[in-house]
């Protein structure tokens, strides 16, 4: 009998296994398909000579020669530094900085008060991209258009200019972060109100001040969120180069990584696609990429994270 019965116990145990890898079949085709197999398409790519006077038929095996290109490039280093400046400012101060006190101010007003500001704050996310730029295109303008320059600075006896052009790091990153702290700001908002609220009425009782209770209760429970937002934002801006594209198109010296890769493979003055190439930096971003959200899981202790609540244990 007790062998019969380990024996259905072994049978449920499989049959179990399968129809769990039945449900995540089509996720892992998913993944497969849209993140795995552009990832081995661009490491094949990063091995040729392909380019538009090669075409499809008479490219050549390479090997680490784009690579080494590349890093003979005296160009390599300065997109490099660009990039990691452009990606840790709008990550610090926007993404992660402005969302976080947006959430926290949104949520400690009335809650009409708050879905209404929230709304008002997405306007930039929802609007078209190219819409978006333009406006601040117009808004940095020199005179006689630049609204920042006519209504702002004039009157405080400050020459007007044109303010990509003369402070080109900071436009990026103000056009970026002002769509990057939206989406930092619902997911702080989320967590917020879902911490519970008896938490905050013993702190009341313990005589916790607000900002106490933000610095003991609040930040201490978002550490989750605050992972998710650093990981996902570092890749996003990493890889995202549209608005940079549309303000200033690499001008001015804002030519980050990605763009640069861009320009090199798709898209030049001269029509000279360097498909390999621009595979080859699109293959170092993906590496930089990994590194850098393993170093954040490692800030964040990820295994702390992910370890199962003493309550639940006993």
């Amino acid at each position: 009998m007790s062998g019969n019965l380990r024996t259905r116990k072994a049978h449920v145990g499989r049959r179990d296994r399968w129809e769990a890898m039945g449900f995540l079949l089509p996720s892992f085709l998913l993944v497969m398909l849209f993140f795995v197999l552009p990832v081995v398409i661009t490491g094949f790519l990063s091995a040729t000579d392909m380019s538009s006077s090669t075409g499809f038929r008479h490219w050549h095996w390479v090997g680490l020669a784009n690579y080494a290109k590349i890093l003979n490039s005296p160009r390599a280093m300065s997109r490099l530094w660009l990039t990691l400046q452009y990606v840790a400012l709008t990550l610090v101060f926007f993404n992660v900085g402005m969302g976080l006190l947006l959430a926290i101010l949104t949520t400690y007003v009335s809650p009409r008060m708050g879905t209404l500001f929230r709304a008002v704050w997405l306007l930039p996310r929802v609007t078209p991209t190219v819409v978006y730029v333009m406006m601040w295109i117009f808004l940095a303008a020199d005179a006689p258009y630049g609204v920042i320059n006519q209504l702002f600075l004039e009157p405080l006896g400050i020459a007007p200019r044109y303010w990509v052009a003369a402070h080109p790091l900071l436009a990026i990153v103000l056009v970026n972060g002002y769509i990057g702290a939206s989406f930092g700001m619902i997911i702080f908002t989320s967590a917020i109100q879902s911490i519970p609220v008896d938490l905050f009425r013993a702190a009341m009782v313990d005589g916790a001040s607000r900002w106490k209770q933000i610095r003991h209760v609040v930040l201490p429970l978002l550490r989750w969120p605050l992972l998710f937002v650093i990981v996902y934002q570092t890749l996003s801006l990493l890889t995202s180069f549209e608005q940079i594209l549309i303000l200033t198109d690499g001008a001015y010296n804002t030519e980050v990584w990605a763009l640069w890769a861009y320009h090199r493979a798709l898209n030049n003055y001269w029509g000279y696609f360097q498909w390999g190439f621009g595979a080859a930096l699109a293959a170092l971003l993906v590496l930089i990429g990994v590194l850098l959200s393993v170093i954040s899981l490692r800030f964040f202790r990820l295994k702390a994270l992910i370890q199962r609540p003493l309550i639940e244990s006993l």
